[in-house]
């Protein structure tokens, strides 16, 4: 990922949450033979590091399970992002361009054993069903949870290297970022709020 400072995202709080909001990562790691191997996979903020260290499981047979741990990887988190169009500036002489907020982490994962990857499962569940009234437990399911628990490979990911960038208009005048923010509130085609959002808590526009 190009990195500009003008676009730098360093906050360890920002990134942890960034994590937080934004759960299903890419994992990109190299085989034996030298090969690229990309996964998807739900991801945690590490409840035992701060900042952006995470937890994460996939399945035992997943081609990049074989190996995680002996080598270094990549994992990327991908927050708000999307098309913005030059009709959004009302001014001047514009391209489009694509902001965005991403996460890259870097470094050589943990391994857990079986316990520790059991309460990876029982705390991404917990995760991800916090914001519903009744939510899903696995002591619900405990039997059959820990009977299939055992075809998942847990680990953790304290980063080496972290490269955060929140793309969002910082290089325009604050006019521009104002009809940008308007636009993607409102617009009929590229409406994209969450992105709006993101860009009023990096610039503090109206």
């Amino acid at each position: 990922m190009l990195e500009q400072e003008i676009y730098a995202l360093d906050d360890p709080e920002a990134l942890r949450g960034l994590i937080r909001d934004h759960g299903w990562a890419t994992l990109v790691t190299v085989s034996a033979e030298g090969e690229p191997v990309v996964t998807h996979l739900p991801v945690i903020p590490d409840p035992e590091t701060p900042g952006p260290a995470v937890v994460g499981h996939l399945a035992r047979t997943d081609p990049a399970a074989r190996g995680l741990g002996e080598r270094p990887v990549v994992l990327v988190v991908q927050g708000p992002h999307g098309y913005v169009s030059p009709t959004f500036y009302e001014a001047g002489l514009y391209v489009p361009t694509w902001n965005h907020v991403t996460l890259h982490l870097h470094g050589t994962p943990d391994l857990l054993g079986p316990g520790e990857t059991y309460e990876v499962l029982s705390a991404t569940v917990d995760h991800f069903e916090s914001a519903r009234p009744e939510p899903f437990r696995m002591a619900d399911v405990e039997g059959y949870a820990r009977r299939i628990a055992p075809g998942t490979t847990g680990f953790r990911l304290v980063p080496s290297r972290v490269v955060g960038k929140a793309k969002l208009s910082q290089d325009k005048p604050a006019e521009i970022v104002e009809r940008v923010i308007h636009a993607l509130d409102t617009d009929d085609v590229h409406r994209n709020p969450a992105l709006a959002d993101a860009m009023r808590a990096v610039t503090s526009a109206p």
